[in-house]
């Protein structure tokens, strides 16, 4: 099942780390990059090496045929001259033209079998190799802190995965292609071209340099545009991610001129890229046309007098104005393929850059193994902040005895759910320690200490697939049996059984067929059977009506029986029969005790409690 990711940020926008564009350098590590990615390519090497091979045989059998044909050329030129010259037995050896036909038909073949079995093999490889990088990346994903996704968008990360990875397998599939394929292609027309004539040869030759300037001058120009190209992609498949993922919000806050304006502009800094490096890059083919028309006019003036002076034949001069094209044709490709490495290489940077992003660390290299869970959790001076200059959680201290159920209360921004968060190890701590029956949580491994918490949080997450594979995702091996018992002990298997095709209906990419409430009472149902040790309820019944609250309520307290349990609420009145209650605000607790208790000493509890109360009263 693939994960229906949705983003809660403002009314559209690139997010943080994303402002306007400007002009972009070259990549900042070519070499080191450009190093990183002949290391995908080496374990293919003996592939490529049989590439090489089929690609100079391919040349050989076509770069012989302009020389044959050259021959033919003469052949019927020279019977013409005898025919007309009344010389005995004068005329055009058809048998000779025929054979020769014959041969440059055999040879134009191989040459096109030897290219599509090569065209074959590096396709596979280029494929394979892109194959390893979205692995590489999809397991990167998994092991970045949650903090790296707090400063990148969705959309960003996406478009290393399909575009860049696509701009490398394409590069890979055509340019390794057309490198071999242009160098040996250079040779063995260089070699075929001395043999006609070294004064012809020196004559095309001299056009090489007046056509590589302009060439340069454009590769220059057009690297930073190409680079610049590629990471306009990344802001618009990010800007596009985010605005289609909070589509309802941006339509109830009236932001569509808004989203509009900040799409346009940075599709007008896709637009601005795009054709500068698209148009500079497309200025190469008429250049070194000109330039190489400028080079067929020369060679043919020099091959006409080398024909009447009887140095060459007049076949000669047909073959080796092909040699010429088939010549300048490879310094084109390479011209072009330089322009693609950059880009290739651009790609390829982004992707290393997110493989090279720290990672989660462990924490320890002996991790604590407990054989059975008992649910004791002791937070010790805790002190965090997402970033070390805004500490928002001050000195957190709490000793939770095992089946504890126990609520934490408090206004928005109090940290709340940070606490869950450092509770599940999705941040490390700036000081203090959090334990678990006594171990520090940082002894467990994330899996481990992970795998002791069900979680049912305020945004429901559901998945594409059907409602018994999304319940089933707290345990993937539960039957079917179990499946919907859970859904029972949740109070959801009633409307589920409503349903078009009860447990088998899809849930649709934007999980709409179904209500907010439903979906809430889903992942209780995954919470319930991935039967946690220690329970955690984010806002778990802020979804739901009044009645269904009733029902998941009863649920609930049946779950954490005998569980360590933390229940984030802003409805005081759903948490009355905790055994403790945390009470916070800016990051510390202000007050600890029972419901009842709280509300005798009449402090900052008790007037929470009591507006809420008095806010239902007016409402």
């Amino acid at each position: 099942m693939s994960e229906k990711g949705r983003t809660n940020r403002g009314k559209g926008g690139p997010g943080p780390g994303h402002g306007p564009m400007g002009n972009f350098d070259k990549p900042k590590h070519f070499k080191e990059t450009l190093s990183k990615l002949l290391n995908y390519i080496k374990p293919y090497t003996l592939q490529l090496i049989l590439v090489t091979i089929l690609a100079i045989g391919s040349a050989a059998f076509a770069i012989a045929g302009p020389k044959i044909l050259g021959k033919a050329t003469t052949a019927i030129f020279e019977g013409i001259v005898a025919k007309i010259s009344g010389v005995d037995g004068g005329g055009i050896d058809f048998g000779y033209i025929g054979n020769i036909i014959l041969i440059l038909i055999a040879l134009y073949f191989l040459s096109a079998l030897f290219s599509l079995v090569q065209g074959f093999m590096v396709s596979g490889i280029a494929q394979k190799i892109s194959y390893s990088l979205r692995r590489e990346i999809s397991l990167k994903v998994n092991r970045l802190p949650l903090k790296y996704f707090d400063k990148m968008t969705h959309g960003d990360v996406l478009s290393r995965v399909t575009n860049d990875v696509d701009t490398i397998s394409q590069s890979l599939s055509q340019s390794t292609s057309q490198i071999i394929t242009s160098v040996t292609t250079l040779v063995g027309v260089f070699i075929m071209m001395i043999s006609i004539s070294w004064q012809m040869t020196i004559a095309a030759l001299l056009m090489l340099p007046v056509s590589m300037i302009p060439v340069m001058f454009i590769v220059k120009r057009s690297q930073k545009y190409f680079i610049a190209q590629q990471k306009s992609l990344g802001m618009v498949n990010g800007h596009i991610e985010e605005v289609f993922g909070g589509h309802n919000i941006m339509k109830v806050f009236n932001a569509e001129e808004e989203v509009t304006g900040e799409f346009n502009e940075i599709n007008n800094q896709l637009y601005d890229s795009a054709w500068k490096s698209q148009f500079l890059s497309g200025m190469m083919m008429p250049i070194m046309g000109f330039i190489g028309n400028l080079g067929y006019v020369a060679v043919s003036m020099l091959g006409g007098w080398l024909a009447v002076k009887r140095l060459i034949e007049v076949g000669d001069i047909l073959a080796f104005s092909q040699y010429i094209r088939r010549f300048t044709q490879p310094v084109t490709q390479v011209a072009q393929i330089s322009n693609v490495i950059q880009s290739t290489v651009a790609a390829a940077e982004r992707v290393f850059e997110f493989l090279d992003e720290p990672e989660e660390a462990e924490g320890t290299s002996r991790p604590v193994k407990l054989d059975k869970i008992l649910g004791r959790v002791t937070f010790e001076n805790v002190r965090f902040g997402y970033s070390p200059d805004k500490i928002i959680i001050n000195n957190f201290s709490a000793d939770i005895k095992p089946g504890q159920k126990i609520a934490i209360v408090g206004p928005t921004g109090a940290g709340k759910t940070t606490i869950v968060k450092l509770l599940m190890r999705f941040y490390d701590l700036n000081g203090g320690r959090i334990l678990v029956d006594g171990h520090d949580i940082v002894e467990f491994t994330r899996k481990d200490l992970r795998d002791m918490f069900g979680m049912v949080l305020q945004d429901t997450w559901l998945f594409s697939g059907t409602i018994m594979d999304n319940i089933r995702y707290g345990r993937s091996y539960a039957t079917d049996e179990e499946v919907i018992e859970a859904a029972k002990a949740a109070h959801a298997h009633r409307f589920i059984m409503t349903l078009p095709e009860g447990y088998d209906m899809e849930i649709n990419e934007e999980a709409d067929n179904i209500s907010q409430g439903q979906k809430q009472l889903l992942t209780i149902a995954r919470a319930i059977l991935s039967d946690p040790d220690i329970l955690i309820l984010d806002e778990a019944t802020s979804s739901v009506d009044t009645r269904t609250e009733t029902l998941i309520q009863k649920a609930m307290n049946n779950l954490m029986r005998g569980r360590t349990s933390f229940v984030i609420a802003h409805r005081l009145s759903t948490i009355r029969d905790a055994d403790l209650i945390l009470v916070m605000r800016d990051g510390d607790i202000l007050e600890t005790g029972k419901h009842r208790e709280l509300l005798e000493k009449d402090g900052f509890y008790a007037s929470l409690y009591n507006s809420q109360f008095a806010d239902a009263e007016i409402s």
